[in-house]
């Protein structure tokens, strides 16, 4: 492959120099920030030589060469574009922050305090499903301890949800943790009004307090139930100790900043931040429900209809707030079920061309992303497949009408928020059975027309150029191999990564591995290709065959720290050698997920590849054979 020159197609394909205002890259993508988008051709970058895919997030344009030759156009690419080669992924995520507008960082800003906060939210809603669902079989049982003190379970997610809220949102804007903890429980101290209390309450019955000097009046109410106003009142929290770290001096910085943090921030919540944003919010969530309630489910066809674009668009984060803020505020999420038509729809598209497509490469994206999509994990279905065909786009939002107009009439609605697709029957609460029909719906419809209206001719050039670099059956080795498993812990499939570009294939098949100790032990006999820089990933192989192990999802932010390598590039090794260990607990600590896959990045040269079934392993225990 000639470097040189994919780097200079890639240049040429997204504007030229001028158009570049920050590149780096990690273990297998090219990532860059350009200034103006319409000067991108995708359609041709995505048929350079030795490009994967190409596809927009977070303000960044991705583009996939794989592992052990990203770094290499790299280092082309990066003087044609006057680009420092020593940039780091966080120094383009700085700047693809910087360029998108105030819109889009608040809603990334969202999704970055709602989605950690997830897994709390969906125990708590699944074991309000599962005592509802018990009690309805066993009515006796909600007489029981058992049910009394599992009940106390079940809510304490959502009784106590603005600290869970409010410690999330201080570690997003950069305040201590703790501090934020300490917000939440201003806002929901048992010396206020339980606001689930207020309800039917007369006027004068709401305990009040005077505020700046008797300026006016406060209602001495809690803010259960409330989610904005934790959001804006930590924000503010941040702001005002960061600015203080600054000006107050060192010596009493430990004992001055949290003080007149907690006091003028808890003030200002109390008397002139809770009560602005409460009525915004009310004022929000009464246009949601009112939209999503219109009549015949009307409204909620049309969510369901243009819940994919958001995606698309990255702004689907917001609809985190509004579940959260639905279930404390009605008891009940009615915009999941919107969701899983959404979800479902897309997946039920891309299967459609999957199962149509005669083009291997294409049907063996297109399946397994098809499948995530039914599982509730739907950006591989939509970006690594719908939008490149752009029909099956459409008929995805088409399906997602559809379902969704039927989860709207059927009245669905779940407790929790998270999950969604086949899973989502474990958080439903209402109206089970419109939920399979929300389902069959959307994917019958989507199916059908995506089925109707995709030719093969209309395929990508890349995929469809018989003269492409892609594989044909003349290129499957000779010599096949065994991929012993280089990390003991849980196997799982490649499609429930939770990262898109490998949950969708797309450097490569293969498995991967959740860890339960921090060894990297070689799969194989055979060479170290590449140690990265971060020795967060390993490029190894074994004659024809390539292999990309990758400890961690986005590890690469972590820039080395808590991994040590043991061995370097060209090295030879043997199976069982000891080639990486990581520091579990420092990963974990740090918010990293560290699921591992292991992938075969020329799978296509393969006719088969056999893999284990998921559950334990031990490294040196077979995991895939080609």
């Amino acid at each position: 492959m000639d470097y040189n020159k994919a780097a200079r197609e890639v240049l040429e394909c997204i504007g030229g120099k001028d158009n570049v205002i920050s590149a780096a890259h990690c273990a297998t993508r090219l990532r860059l920030v350009i200034a103006d988008n319409a000067k991108c051709d995708k359609t041709k970058l995505e048929n350079v030589e030795g490009v994967k895919g190409a596809f927009e997030a977070s303000g960044q344009l991705q583009v996939i060469f794989g592992t052990g030759t990203v770094n290499k156009v790299f280092a082309e690419f990066a003087p044609m574009a006057g680009i420092d080669v020593n940039a780091t992924k966080d120094d383009v995520k700085q700047a693809a922050a910087s360029k998108q507008n105030v819109f889009f960082r608040a809603i990334k800003s969202l999704g970055d305090i709602f989605v950690p906060i997830i897994p709390a939210i969906v125990a708590s809603g699944l074991l309000m499903g599962l005592l509802e669902g018990l009690s309805k079989v066993f009515p006796a049982m909600a007489e029981s301890d058992v049910y009394t003190v599992i009940h106390l379970f079940s809510n304490a997610a959502f009784v106590f949800l603005p600290i869970l809220i409010a410690v999330s949102a201080a570690k997003t804007f950069g305040g201590n943790i703790f501090l934020g903890g300490v917000m939440g429980m201003i806002m929901v101290h048992p010396d206020l009004l339980n606001a689930w209390s207020v309800a039917g309450m007369k006027a004068s019955e709401i305990p009040t307090a005077n505020a700046w000097f008797g300026l006016y009046k406060i209602d001495l109410v809690g803010y259960q139930g409330h989610v904005i106003p934790v959001v804006i009142a930590v924000w503010l929290m941040s702001m005002i100790e960061k600015k203080l770290h600054k000006i107050v001096p060192e010596m009493i910085d430990l004992f001055v900043t949290p003080l007149v943090t907690v006091l003028v921030s808890g003030y200002l919540t109390l008397t002139v931040v809770g009560p602005i944003f409460v009525f915004i919010e009310n004022g929000v969530l009464s246009g949601a429900k009112w939209l999503i309630t219109l009549p015949f489910g009307i409204g909620s066809a049309i969510a369901g209809a243009f819940y994919a674009p958001t995606v698309v668009a990255g702004v689907h984060h917001m609809y985190n707030a509004l579940e959260a803020g639905l279930i404390s505020a009605e008891g009940k999420n009615i915009w999941m079920p919107i969701a899983t038509a959404a979800n479902v729809a897309q997946g039920a598209a891309a299967l459609a061309l999957a199962l149509k497509t005669k083009n291997q490469k294409a049907k063996s994206v297109a399946l397994p992303a098809s499948l995530s999509a039914f599982l509730g994990i739907t950006e591989p279905a939509i970006f690594g497949v719908n939008l490149r065909y752009v029909k099956p786009f459409i008929a995805g939002c088409i399906g997602g009408f559809a379902g969704a107009l039927v989860a709207g009439i059927m009245h669905v609605s779940a407790s929790a928020y998270g999950i969604t697709g086949v899973f989502g029957f474990l958080i439903t609460t209402s109206n089970t059975l419109g939920y399979l029909l929300d389902m069959l719906v959307a994917a019958g419809v989507a199916f059908a027309i995506s089925w109707i209206i995709h030719k093969d001719q209309e395929e990508p050039a890349k995929a469809a150029d018989a003269g492409s670099t892609e594989s044909t059956e003349s290129s499957v080795p000779t010599a096949p191999g065994e991929v012993y498993s280089p990390i003991t812990g849980n196997a799982i499939a490649m499609e429930d990564v939770p990262d898109d570009t490998f949950a969708a294939k797309v450097l490569g098949d293969g498995m991967a591995v959740v860890p339960a100790e921090g060894k990297v032990f070689a799969p194989f006999d055979g060479t170290v290709d590449m140690v990265y820089d971060t020795k967060h990933a390993l490029g190894l192989s074994q004659g024809d065959m390539e292999m990309l192990i990758h400890v961690g999802i986005n590890t690469v932010e972590l820039n080395g720290q808590f991994f040590t390598a043991h061995v370097s590039d060209g090295q030879s090794i043997k199976k069982g050698d000891l080639l990486l260990e990581f520091d579990m607990e420092g990963i974990k600590g740090a918010g990293y997920n560290l699921t591992t896959p292991v992938i075969i990045t020329n799978s296509d040269d393969y006719e088969n590849l056999w893999k284990k079934d998921a559950g334990e392993i031990k490294h040196g225990d077979l995991l895939m054979k080609v």
